[in-house]
């Protein structure tokens, strides 16, 4: 009877293990197309378009932005660059620009959303 359980035990263990291992399908993870949002940033609002492919982030563009020239102009460069290159939102905010650097990432998370990510 030990055995018994032993056994089913060790199945219950392998079968939970290799269910672990399966990979994920990251075709379709995004309805291809670009999608725009806004949030709002320091000054005012930040409005950015992204673009995707059926399984990427193509590219994210800053159309408007009311931040102030200068103090903003780090995270409006690194921030859509970093989303691109990690294909993930989670990219350091900028010193010196943390409510544009989120701001930045609540509209490119709206224009995820959107696209079914």
């Amino acid at each position: 009877m030990k055995k018994k359980w032993i056994g089913i035990a060790l199945c219950l263990v392998l079968v939970f293990t290799f269910a672990g291992c399966g990979g994920s399908d990251s075709e379709g993870a995004y309805e291809a197309g670009t999608y725009t949002a806004t949030a709002d940033g320091h000054n005012g609002e930040v409005t950015v378009e992204v673009e995707f492919d059926e399984s990427s982030i193509v590219r994210v563009d800053v159309l408007e932005h009311s931040e102030s020239d200068g103090i903003s102009d780090p995270a409006i460069e690194k921030i859509p660059a970093g989303v691109v290159e990690h294909q993930s939102l989670a990219v350091d905010s900028v010193s010196g620009a943390t409510v544009t650097s989120e701001a930045l990432k609540a509209a490119i998370e709206d224009c995820v959303t959107q696209a079914g990510g």
